[in-house]
């Protein structure tokens, strides 16, 4: 079957898996330890029409349940966060684009024509992963963003709680949909900007360890001896998620006095899981 493809700079590794991780050295379809094949793509003296993928690739493109306008729904998700960015609809040539560009790309329905996340803001999102469900008729595009997706200016497009609008009927201002996490990490730094202003009345917990660097660090030392006590003393399961609960809350606000994000902790972490513990102490002492 004759299939046009956009031209691909890199090679191409597949396996019979449905996932696609993408490394700065190409893509690969990745299934564990399974047998990785490799696709040398075409001269780029050939016309793009004459660029054929490697046949699993092909294969999995076939088993994917288009619609009956050869449409997918697509999703962009946060790769650090976890946070849904928004939602929009793919077609087969939008997906091989997606590779080749690692830009998050999708089919305009309104404009019958393939656009990528960002080609006017500059907020693209730049894909880590691509992931296919099990009924092979929705996309995940894991990615990390440049910028706000959504064109309101919202982090995301999701900003609107049914359960808010039931409870108050009408609410005020964007609420993200915030994993648990993330939730705790807004609040946090809602409770920072309260003292920023220099609101009065009695100060919550979070807002006295804002205000007080010694307590905050103290408490931190406090919280994170009794997490080690857990395991010294093998204590139960329940008591070593309490206390790494404890470490992990002060820990955030110390973090939001720093002006530092946990999508920039999370995005360290990504950036550590290529390489080993010898090789991250050597890359550190040499950024010294």
């Amino acid at each position: 079957m004759a299939v046009s493809y956009y031209f691909c700079p890199q090679s191409l590794r597949v396996s019979s898996g449905s996932r696609l991780f993408i490394s700065n050295s190409g893509y690969s379809w990745d299934n564990h330890k399974k047998r990785i094949h490799h696709l040398v793509c075409a001269s780029a003296r050939q016309p793009e029409k004459d660029l054929c993928l490697e046949s699993k690739v092909q294969t999995l493109l076939d088993n994917v349940k288009w619609d009956d306008k050869g449409l997918a729904v697509a999703i962009a998700q946060n790769v650090d966060t976890g946070a849904i960015l928004m939602q929009g609809f793919a077609n087969r040539d939008a997906v091989v684009k997606a590779i080749s560009s690692r830009k998050a790309t999708f089919y305009s329905r309104s404009r019958s024509m393939l656009w990528t996340k960002g080609e006017t803001s500059n907020n693209f999102i730049n894909i880590h992963d691509i992931f296919f469900d099990c009924d092979r008729d929705s996309i995940i595009y894991l990615g990390k963003p440049d910028g706000p997706t959504c064109h309101t200016g919202s982090e995301t497009c999701y900003y609107t709680s049914v359960f808010d609008l039931k409870e108050h009927q009408q609410v005020e201002g964007n609420e993200l949909a915030l994993t648990t996490l993330y939730s705790l990490e807004s609040t946090i730094w809602q409770r920072k900007s309260e003292v920023e202003a220099e609101q009065n009345g009695k100060p919550s917990w979070t807002k006295r360890l804002l205000l007080d660097n010694h307590l905050l660090c103290s408490k931190i030392r406090e919280e994170a001896d009794e997490l080690c006590r857990t395991l010294e003393e093998n204590e139960d399961k329940s008591r070593t998620a309490s206390e790494m609960a404890d470490v992990l809350y002060h820990a955030m606000v110390l973090l939001a006095l720093r002006d530092v994000k946990i999508e920039d902790v999370m995005q360290v972490l990504r950036q550590r899981f290529s390489k080993s513990g010898i090789e991250e102490k050597k890359s550190r002492v040499s950024q010294g």
